[in-house]
């Protein structure tokens, strides 16, 4: 059984917490990496009759949302300028400080979580299908119409803090070679997550999802889930 790195940074760290210690480690399972769960169904099929296809990602504990470049409305997105060569674009929002962060400490996951921080967009190009980029996570498809397209298109085009200008400049390089970090609106903390986010985003979109209680990956993807099963 495999044990979560979180867990055994909070339990190195606050060793004698007391009534303090299930919180940390809550708080650390939010902000790193835990395995995803050995349970988690296949990436589902493209909706080959859909118009358009939108992707939502988990790897257990971090959620993303991938469009097809082509996609895309001309000119909605500048920033997607920087990536000439990606096929799919994913988009993901987090804390501006642990997110980027390569040697990331617990410190930063508690500030993150504990205080309203700035956030930072992530923005990655794929040059293929996000189940084949991330054959490990959990990826799930989802049909949805031009209108609900431009929704969505339109809550990531407005999550990046432009100031003014048309195009804004990345922050530093992302988390993979084909990927930069952005600024971002709006504050990361406990209750307001790149697992939010996502929920927002696909909220906008027209999905049936709630942002409440979206601190969580897995809360989040059990909503996700619901959408592709029949009903």
């Amino acid at each position: 059984m495999e044990v979560c790195a979180s867990f055994l940074i909070a339990r190195r760290f606050f060793p004698e917490t007391g009534r303090l210690f299930p919180l940390l480690v809550a708080l650390a399972l939010l902000l790193t990496a835990c395995a995803p769960s050995a349970h988690a169904p296949p990436p589902s099929q493209i909706y080959l009759d859909a118009k358009n296809v939108i992707f939502v990602t988990s790897n257990g504990w971090h959620s993303s949302i991938v469009v097809a470049k082509v996609d895309l409305p001309p000119d909605r997105l500048p920033e997607t300028a920087d990536f000439p060569e990606a096929r799919f674009l994913e988009f993901g929002w987090g804390d501006a400080e642990y997110y980027p962060a390569k040697d990331a400490t617990v410190g930063m996951a508690l500030r993150a979580a504990l205080v309203p921080t700035p956030a930072v967009v992530h923005m990655a190009g794929l040059p293929v299908e996000p189940a084949r980029r991330y054959p490990r996570a959990e990826v799930v498809s989802l049909p949805i119409d031009d209108e609900n397209f431009g929704r969505l298109v339109d809550f990531v085009a407005t999550s990046f803090e432009r100031s003014g200008a048309a195009r804004v400049v990345a922050t530093g390089p992302g988390l993979y070679a084909t990927s930069r970090f952005y600024p971002a609106k709006g504050s990361f903390h406990l209750f307001n997550t790149c697992n939010t986010w996502t929920a927002r985003a696909l909220a906008a979109a027209g999905f049936e999802v709630s942002a409440s209680g979206t601190s969580r990956a897995e809360a989040l993807m059990q909503q996700v889930r619901a959408l592709v099963r029949p009903r």
